[in-house]
């Protein structure tokens, strides 16, 4: 039986006041660790330029080799990022994202303070967002000359690839995501299409 993974169901904000700092939570589902990269980059840049803080915390991957990364971001060692993660460790979340986002209110809160505001920001934010079933899914980039795309497509469709990219040149560029258990069967079809070119990754 396929093991069940779980993402954030929708992207959400949840906000609390605490000691006069604001604490605003964020969290979205995203494919892999360029697109975390990408959402913390855009709160950072545009929702939150003028904030204290933009703490964050992202896990994207299976359970036995994840990637995980977070950032305390000007906070005290161990006091912002740690505790996001553990939040989204603590309700079994992976592909997800979560940046808190603090508005220093002049007041200060202490090495535990600032964990706890940290992590029930981001805990409160991921119980508000929900959570869906997720499908671990492998990039496959593929480059074929345009009479192979109906076939291709059909293939795709076959099992359940979803195309992210398409570019048309002299050949047709796709970039797909497909679920991790139908990649086997995915490639060994291409492989009897000797003019389609693929190979793993974005």
């Amino acid at each position: 039986m396929e093991p069940v993974y779980f993402t954030v169901a929708k992207e959400q904000t949840w906000e609390q006041k605490i000691e006069r700092s604001r604490f605003i939570g964020q969290a979205a589902p995203v494919a892999d660790a360029d697109e975390a990269q990408a959402f913390i980059g855009r709160i950072k840049t545009e929702v939150h330029p003028q904030a204290t803080h933009n703490c964050f915390a992202y896990r994207v991957g299976l359970s036995d080799n994840p990637i995980t990364y977070y950032s305390d971001h000007g906070e005290p060692s161990g006091t912002a990022g740690r505790p996001i993660l553990n939040a989204i460790l603590q309700q079994e979340l992976t592909n997800t994202v979560v940046v808190v986002t603090r508005y220093y209110g002049g007041k200060k809160l202490g090495v535990r303070g600032l964990i706890d505001a940290y992590h029930s920001t981001a805990l409160q934010t991921l119980l508000a967002a929900g959570r869906r079933p997720f499908r671990p899914t492998v990039t496959l980039t593929l480059v074929l000359p345009y009479p192979q795309l109906p076939v291709v497509n059909h293939l795709l469709q076959t099992y359940e690839g979803k195309v992210v990219k398409e570019e048309y040149g002299v050949d047709v560029n796709l970039t797909v995501r497909v679920p991790e258990n139908n990649q086997a069967a995915l490639t060994g079809a291409l492989q009897g299409l000797p003019e389609v070119q693929w190979a793993v990754g974005g």
